[in-house]
Parts: C-alpha cells; sequence; structure tokens
C-alpha cells in the first residue's frame, strides 16, 4: 500500500495531544517515517556550514522577538566563552579541555581517522537559557586532514566563490559579495532534498583572525536567511524574514585551524536557531533533532576533509609533474 504525501499526515498532527490514544493512531501510520523524519530535519536544519535539512511543508510560523532575543543571549555567552578559550593558555580545541590522558587519547584517535563530535550547551549562570518559539541547536566537530597546510586551508575555505564544488548538493550556488583583508559577506543558496526540497536562499558575515603562525578562528555569521518559494521557477521568490516554515532563522559557525603534527585539525561549532517542537510531539520528535544537526555537522567536516585531500593530491601531481619536467 502506497504512502500518503507526508504534508497530509503532518497538517493532521495536533497542536497539542488530546490522548495518547489519538495520538498514536497517527504515529501508527504508514507516513510515519517520512512525516516524523521530515519534521526532524526541518527542525534542525543546521548548518555549521553549508549543510542544512529539509522537510515537509509546515504550517507558516512568525520568527518571534523572544526567540531572537534568547539566541542573541546565547550568542553572546557563546562568543565571550570562545574569546576566552582562543587566548594563548586557552583550551583551542575542544579536547584541550581533557585531563591528559584522555587528552592524548583523543588527539590520537583524530590523526587515526576519527571525526571526534560532541553537543554542547550555553548556560547563563549555570541556568539553561529559555527560547520562547524556538530551539537552539548546538554542537561541536573536529576533525584532522593529514598533509594538509593552513595555507591550502584557507585558500578552499575562503574561496566562496566555488563552495558548491566542495559542498554540493546542499550547497546550490555562493559568491563572495563583498571582501576587505580578513572580512568577507557572502551568499549562498542552500538546498537539501529529504521528504521535499527545501531552498534558502542565505547571507552571512565571516571574520578571520590569525592567532599566530600555528592558529587562525574564524567565525560566519548569518545575517539573512529566506525560504525560497517555487525555487527554479519563473516565479520564485523569497519569502519575507521570520514569516516562513521555521526551517531556519538564524545560523552562526565558529571554526578553529591548528596546524601541528603533520597536518591541520579543524573545528567547526555550529549554532542554529529554528522552530518550536509542536505541542505534544517532543516525546516521539526530540530524538531525532537531537541526532540530526550532528549528522549535518558531520557531513560538513566530512565534505571539508574530502575537499582538502583532493587539493592536497592535485598539489602534489603538480609538483611532481614540474619535478619531472612535464
Amino acid at each position: 500500500m502506497g504512502c500518503r504525501p507526508a504534508v497530509t499526515i503532518w497538517r493532521e498532527l495536533p497542536d497539542a495531544a488530546d490522548s495518547m490514544e489519538s495520538l498514536t493512531k497517527i504515529v501508527r501510520r504508514p507516513a510515519l517515517g517520512a512525516a516524523l523524519a521530515g519534521w526532524a530535519l526541518a527542525a534542525c536544519a543546521l548548518a555549521a556550514g553549508p549543510a542544512l535539512a529539509g522537510s515537509p511543508p509546515a504550517a507558516p510560523t512568525v520568527f518571534h522577538a523572544e526567540a531572537s532575543q534568547a539566541f542573541n543571549r546565547y550568542i553572546q555567552l557563546t562568543e565571550e566563552r570562545i574569546a576566552q578559550e582562543i587566548r594563548p593558555g586557552g583550551a583551542f580545541l575542544t579536547m584541550d579541555r581533557l585531563p591528559a590522558d584522555a587528552r592524548i587519547a583523543a588527539y590520537t584517535a583524530l590523526r587515526g581517522g576519527e571525526l571526534r563530535m560532541e553537543r554542547v550547551e550555553t548556560k547563563d549562570n549555570g541556568q539553561a537559557i529559555d527560547c520562547p518559539g524556538g530551539i537552539i541547536h548546538h554542537w561541536v566537530g573536529v576533525v584532522f586532514i593529514p598533509g594538509a597546510t593552513m595555507e591550502m586551508t584557507m585558500r578552499m575555505i575562503q574561496d566562496y566563490d566555488h563552495q558548491a564544488d566542495v559542498y554540493a548538493p546542499q550547497v546550490v550556488r555562493s559568491k563572495t559579495i563583498s571582501h576587505a583583508g580578513d572580512d568577507f559577506h557572502i551568499y549562498m543558496r542552500l538546498r537539501e532534498k529529504e521528504v521535499i526540497t527545501v531552498v534558502l536562499d542565505t547571507e552571512h558575515d565571516a571574520h578571520f583572525d590569525r592567532l599566530d603562525p600555528q592558529r587562525i578562528a574564524s567565525s560566519s555569521v548569518s545575517t539573512r536567511v529566506q525560504q525560497v518559494e517555487d525555487a527554479g521557477e519563473p516565479n520564485e521568490h523569497d519569502l519575507p524574514a521570520g514569516q516562513d516554515s521555521g526551517y531556519l532563522w538564524r545560523i552562526n559557525s565558529y571554526w578553529r585551524f591548528l596546524e601541528r603534527d603533520g597536518g591541520v585539525y579543524m573545528q567547526c561549532e555550529s549554532v542554529s536557531l529554528t522552530r518550536n517542537i509542536p505541542t505534544g510531539l517532543g516525546w516521539i520528535i526530540r530524538p531525532l533533532i537531537e541526532s540530526i544537526p550532528r549528522d549535518l555537522l558531520r557531513a560538513t567536516l566530512d565534505h571539508t576533509r574530502r575537499g582538502l585531500a583532493r587539493a592536497r593530491a592535485v598539489t602534489g601531481a603538480n609538483a611532481t609533474n614540474v619535478a619531472s619536467g612535464g
């Protein structure tokens, strides 16, 4: 038997569960996997980068000032902590906070090919930051790229006109709008197809700080996120910012690069804001919400690692040709 479209199931999900029995009837329908997985992808649109999640169309929602204020406070405290960590003697990478034996083991595992992931939560004086009407997603990932150099890494990371070559199909196109020194203003069209296709037009301010010859820290802060209606059609248009399906309202990413041990350690910390889970559905959807941002960040780091590996291979091949007179 064929499944009904996920959007049909979505529209029938209640704002509040009248009873466990009524909600269970919905859950048992054949389209459960598509409907819930799609919504979880929407709720957790990550991106650290250039990876986003797609979902079935949700009812339009409005980005409220309370969610914006909570996210701004969360970012303020997060950036204060980051500023301390990137100072000389600070815990530059997340493993540097570990006891000596665990730290050595973590670095060894990274050099062996492990991609380290960790969920993070910024608190305000020890208290969780409430975000009315929204969800803040916060993950950090670290990877090691053997044979890479800082110069090679920056050349690829800052080549915003060709991000689609590295991060396709999530990044459809990108370009540098303006560039002055270590500051970039960039545009990216992001696309993800899960249950349906979701397309977003986004702009970001990126800044790079060279802390010393071996360390660079950077930040990318979204300045515009708009959902695209009828993408690719003659009548395509951006929906008003904050008056859309809530797939993604804000996304900041904080990168750190350390050249050491014959390669580059690369860390990305991603903080994003999406619409909240419909009342009564958290017990079903939350496990997916907690796992999908992690998986998207993992994919972003893996794409970057592969891109740098390809760049290294090309550089090596060119050097061999020059040496042989080819």
